[in-house]
């Protein structure tokens, strides 16, 4: 297992003109090496514990999960995975269609938000949230990469967290990494957050790494 990295606030900038687009892509890890998944999920029956819609309407269409954003809830769809982890690799597909501008893929702790992945059309970033119970807090992007991630294609994401550190890559080749002492700690589970009209999940698969702690 690699070693984390020294505290560190990174700010990486890259660009990408001619990303592909693919879905359920099989990406190298760098942070940790991975097997057999100990979760895979294809989406063949309807949503059900421990994966539960928190904000918005989350249904299974087609084989796919689908996310949309209801304006009755004044607040971004969300389906929270209940499964605590601390070190592990995610991967899985997405697709954002009509006005959706992108989503995050966001991680808590046990009193809160802890850090999230944010995709937009141009971008991908990691970014540290927020600490709502301490008024000097700061929400601060720790890495950010560029690249044109376009709506109504499949594209695969996959986010490494080992440690304090934190990787994400698309199959289009954009890549961020960073560090923070904070992200090095037990989460309860693994957020979708969207706003818009519709964020399309398939082929989820999660690897847990054994910790070194």
């Amino acid at each position: 297992m690699r070693r984390a990295l020294p505290f560190s606030l990174l700010l990486l900038t890259c660009s990408a003109s001619n990303l592909l687009a693919e879905k359920n892509v099989s990406l190298e890890t760098k942070l940790a090496a991975v097997s057999s998944p100990q979760v895979s999920e294809s989406f063949d029956k309807a949503i059900a514990e421990p994966m539960i819609g928190v904000k918005g309407e989350w249904t299974v269409t087609d084989g796919t999960l689908v996310g949309k954003e209801l304006a009755s809830d004044q607040h971004a769809a969300v389906l929270s995975f209940q499964k605590k982890n601390r070190d592990s690799v995610v991967r899985f597909s997405f697709k954002a269609d009509g006005n959706t501008k992108g989503f995050n893929f966001s991680l808590n702790h046990a009193k809160g938000h802890l850090f999230r992945v944010v995709i937009t059309p141009a971008s991908i970033s990691i970014n540290l949230d927020k600490d709502k119970k301490d008024p000097e807090s700061k929400a601060v992007v720790l890495a950010t990469a560029k690249g044109k991630i376009e709506n109504g294609e499949w594209h695969t994401l996959q986010v490494e967290m080992v440690g304090d550190c934190v990787r994400a890559q698309t199959d289009g080749g954009l890549k961020v990494e960073a560090s923070h002492p904070k992200l090095n700690t037990e989460k309860p589970n693994y957020r979708f957050v969207m706003s818009g009209d519709s964020l399309s999940i398939d082929d989820l698969q999660i690897w847990e790494i054994e910790s070194a702690n």
